[in-house]
C-alpha cells in the first residue's frame, strides 16, 4: 500500500510569560505529521511542523491550508517506501518557503525509515553511550525573575549561561551580569547573551563595549538582520564575539550562504533547522562554516520534545565541544512525554523513559486531516 501522511495541530502552554525582544510568549501551535502505511499502522514516523511567529518565513495566516495542500499532494504520490528520495521528495513538495513544513516531514520521514521509534539518526546518543553538553537559557523579565532564574540553571549544574537580553533597561541586565560575575569567574561560569536584533547603530558599539566588561563568550544578533555592512564592521571589531542568528534565515541558495558568511565573518553561527528548513539545509550551513573556519552550534526554535528530539540526535551525529541550544524541553505544561532528560547541564537520551503522546492518542492514531 502507498504511505500517507497527516495532521494534528497541538497548542503548547508556557509554565510562564516567556520574554524576548520582540514579546511574551505564552504559548505556540505546532502541528505533527505523521507517516504511516495502512497496511502496518502501527509503525508511524513523526515530524513536528512549529514555525516560530514573528520570525519564521512560513509564519503566515495560510499555514495550516498550505500544510494541508501538501499532505494531499504528497498522499497523491503513491510512494512506496523503497523509492524515497527524500531531498528530492521535500524539493517537490514543499520547496524552500515552507522551512517548518519542510522540517517536520524530513523528522517524519526519518523516523518512519528507522521503523517508527522516534529514533531519526542511530547514534551513540540515542544508544545511552553519550550526551550533549547544553546551556541553561535565562528568559527576559525584572531584574528578580532573571536573577531567580540564573540562580536555578547554576544550582542545576549549567556551566554555561544564556541570557535574553533587549528588553528591560540596558542597565539592568548589565547589573544582572555583574552580580554573576560577582559570584563566579569566566572559568567557572560561561556566559552567552541573545540580543535577537534589540540594539541599533546609535547604540550597539557603546553596548558591546560595556558587555564585554563581563567576558562574555558571545552575542548573538546583536542587531536587525539584512545590516550587512554594520554586520560586517561589527564582526570584525567587536570586543565581544558575535554569532549570526536571525541572519540566517531566508538563505537557501548555497552560494548565498557562502557569500553571506565570508562577506560579514562572524565567530559563530546559531543553526535552528526548524527555521532554515531541515537538516540537509543545516549541513550546509555547518559545512560552509568549517570551511571558513567559523563555530557554530546548534538550537531548538521552542518546538516540543518530537522535535527538539529530532534536532538533539541530529546534533549528536557530529562532534562539536561547544554547549548547544537545546534545553527548551521544559518550557511547557502540556509537552509530549519523551525519552529526553536534562541532568547536570547535560541532555541524555534515557531509552527506560517511554514516549507519551497522553490526551493525543486518539486524535493522534485517527489520521484526521
Amino acid at each position: 500500500m502507498p504511505l500517507q501522511v497527516h495532521y494534528q495541530p497541538h497548542n503548547l502552554q508556557f509554565k510562564f510569560e516567556a520574554g524576548t525582544s520582540r514579546g511574551v510568549l505564552t504559548e505556540k501551535t505546532s502541528w505533527f505529521v505523521m507517516v504511516y502505511d495502512d497496511v502496518e499502522p502501527s509503525v508511524m514516523g513523526v515530524g513536528e511542523c512549529g514555525p516560530l511567529k514573528g520570525l519564521s518565513i512560513d509564519d503566515r495566516p495560510d499555514f495550516e491550508d498550505k500544510l494541508q495542500e501538501i499532505c494531499q499532494s504528497f498522499n497523491r504520490l503513491d510512494l512506496e517506501i523503497y523509492a524515497w528520495n527524500i531531498s528530492i521528495i521535500l524539493e517537490q513538495l514543499v520547496g524552500n518557503q515552507w522551512p517548518s513544513i519542510r522540517f517536520g516531514f524530513e523528522s517524519a520521514m526519518l523516523d518512519y525509515l528507522n521503523g517508527g521509534k522516534r529514533i531519526l539518526f542511530p547514534n551513540s546518543f540515542v544508544e545511552g553511550r553519550s550526551s550533549i553538553p547544553i546551556n541553561g537559557l535565562v528568559w527576559m523579565g525584572t531584574r528578580d525573575f532573571m536573577v531567580r532564574q540564573v540562580e536555578e540553571k547554576i544550582n542545576a549544574g549549567f556551566d554555561t549561561i544564556k541570557l535574553k537580553i533587549g528588553a528591560i533597561d540596558f542597565e539592568q541586565e548589565c547589573a544582572i551580569l555583574a552580580h554573576i560575575r560577582q559570584h563566579f569567574s569566566a572559568k567557572e561560569i560561561t556566559l552567552r547573551v541573545d540580543a535577537n536584533g534589540a540594539f541599533d547603530d546609535s547604540n550597539v558599539r557603546e553596548r558591546l563595549k560595556k558587555l564585554a566588561e563581563f567576558d562574555i563568550h558571545s552575542i548573538e544578533q546583536p542587531i536587525r538582520p539584512r545590516q550587512l555592512e554594520l554586520m560586517a564592521e561589527l564582526c570584525e571589531t567587536s570586543p565581544v564575539p558575535i554569532a549570526l542568528d536571525e541572519e540566517l534565515i531566508d538563505n537557501f541558495d548555497y552560494a548565498a550562504k557562502r557569500k553571506l558568511l565570508k562577506n560579514s565573518k562572524p565567530q559563530y553561527i546559531i543553526l535552528k533547522p526548524t527555521l532554515l528548513g531541515g537538516f540537509d539545509a543545516t549541513r550546509e550551513w555547518i559545512e560552509t562554516a568549517h570551511r571558513l573556519e567559523i563555530g557554530w552550534w546548534i538550537t531548538s526554535a521552542l518546538e516540543s520534545n518530537v522535535g527538539l528530539n529530532a534536532i538533539a540526535q541530529f546534533t549528536a551525529e557530529f562532534d562539536n565541544p561547544l554547549p548547544q541550544g537545546l534545553g527548551t524541553g521544559q518550557l511547557y505544561h502540556n509537552n509530549i512525554d519523551s525519552p529526553l532528560q536534562i541532568e547536570k547541564g547535560y541532555l541524555h537520551y534515557n531509552a527506560s523513559r517511554p514516549w507519551d503522546f497522553g490526551g493525543l492518542n486518539s486524535s493522534y492514531l485517527s489520521r484526521t486531516p
